[in-house]
C-alpha cells in the first residue's frame, strides 16, 4: 500500500455508488446519509484548521474564513455502474480538482448476471488513470469478502477476485494511488456491520472504513478497524426468521422488482455535495 508523506488535505472528492455515498450510516438532518466519506473528510477539515490555527493561516489577507478551510464534494450516487461513474462523475471530478480523490466502484457491475468484467476493468483503470494525473492522491479499494455472509455469492467471487487483482496491479505503477483493504478483513462478516438492507454498511461499518482510509493516508491509529466486535448475545429462531421475511419484503423485493423493469434506486436522485464546498458547512 502505498501511502503520502503527509495527512494533510485542502479538498476531497469523492465519486462512486452507494458505497460511498454513505447508504445505511446515520442519516444526517439534510436527509442524506453521512458515510466513511463524510467521516473521512471530518477528520481531515479538523486536521487542516488545527494546522492553520497554529501556523496563523485561518484566513486570508482579505478576512475570507474560508479561503484557507477544508472543501470536499461528494458526486457518488447509489444503484450506479462503473460506466455511469466514469461519465456523470468523472468530468466533475477532474475538474474539481480536489487533492484528495477517492473512487469506488465495479461492484453493482459485478452483481448483475452477464457481467462484462473485461468492460469494468477498461473503464474504471481509463477512469482512474484521468484522476491519478490530476490528483494528489488517490484512493480506491478491495471490496468486502461477501463469500463468507451472503448466500449465492459464490458465483461472484471469481470476479471480485479479478477485479481485485486489477486494482492492485494498477495501483502498483501509481505513487499516488492508495489501496484499502476491506476484503481480508474477518470482522466485517458481522451482521452488526452491516445495515438492514444487509447490502450496505452500518454506521459502525462506515466508522472502520473511514478509519482504513485515514490509515492509508498516513494519519496515527485511532483504533483497531480490524478487530472484531465482541460476541452478540444468540438471537432467538423466531426472531431471526421474522428478520429474515422482513428483509425480503422490503428490501429483496423491491430489488427484483427494479431489475426487471430496469430502473435503478439511483435514477433522478443527485449528488449529496455536487460542488467542492466548504465543509463542515
Amino acid at each position: 500500500m502505498n501511502q503520502v508523506s503527509g495527512p494533510r488535505f485542502r479538498s476531497m472528492v469523492a465519486i462512486g455508488d452507494s458505497f460511498t455515498e454513505g447508504m445505511c450510516d446515520d442519516v444526517l438532518p439534510d436527509g442524506h446519509y453521512r458515510g466513511w466519506a463524510d467521516r473521512v473528510a471530518e477528520r481531515l477539515a479538523a486536521e487542516l484548521d488545527g494546522h492553520a490555527a497554529g501556523t496563523g493561516e485561518a484566513g486570508n489577507m482579505n478576512g475570507d474564513a474560508n479561503a484557507n478551510g477544508f472543501r470536499y464534494a461528494n458526486l457518488a450516487v447509489r444503484g450506479k455502474l462503473i460506466g455511469q461513474i466514469a461519465d456523470e462523475q468523472g468530468d466533475a471530478a477532474v475538474a474539481l480538482g480536489g487533492e484528495l480523490v477517492t473512487l469506488a466502484g465495479g461492484l453493482n457491475d459485478v452483481m448483475r448476471p452477464g457481467c462484462d468484467i473485461d468492460h469494468v476493468e477498461r473503464t474504471l483503470g481509463a477512469l482512474a488513470e484521468r484522476i491519478a494525473a490530476e490528483a494528489r492522491q488517490v484512493v480506491m479499494f478491495y471490496s468486502v469478502d461477501p463469500s463468507r455472509r451472503m448466500r449465492g455469492s459464490a458465483r461472484l467471487m471469481p470476479q471480485i477476485l479479478r477485479l481485485q487483482g486489477f486494482v492492485r496491479q494498477f495501483a502498483a505503477r501509481h505513487e499516488n494511488i492508495a489501496v484499502v483493504d476491506l476484503f481480508h478483513v474477518p470482522a466485517f462478516d458481522d451482521a452488526r456491520m452491516w445495515g438492514e438492507d444487509r447490502l450496505h454498511f452500518s454506521a459502525e461499518g462506515h466508522r472502520r472504513v473511514a478509519e482504513a482510509v485515514l490509515q492509508a493516508l498516513g494519519f496515527e491509529p485511532s483504533f483497531d478497524w480490524r478487530e472484531p466486535l465482541p460476541p452478540a448475545p444468540p438471537i432467538p429462531r423466531l426472531t431471526k426468521l421474522g428478520d429474515d421475511l422482513r428483509w425480503i419484503r422490503t428490501h429483496v423485493l423491491p430489488w427484483i422488482g427494479r431489475r426487471l423493469t430496469g430502473r435503478s434506486s439511483g435514477d433522478n436522485r443527485p449528488a449529496k455535495r455536487p460542488s467542492l464546498d466548504a465543509f463542515p458547512g
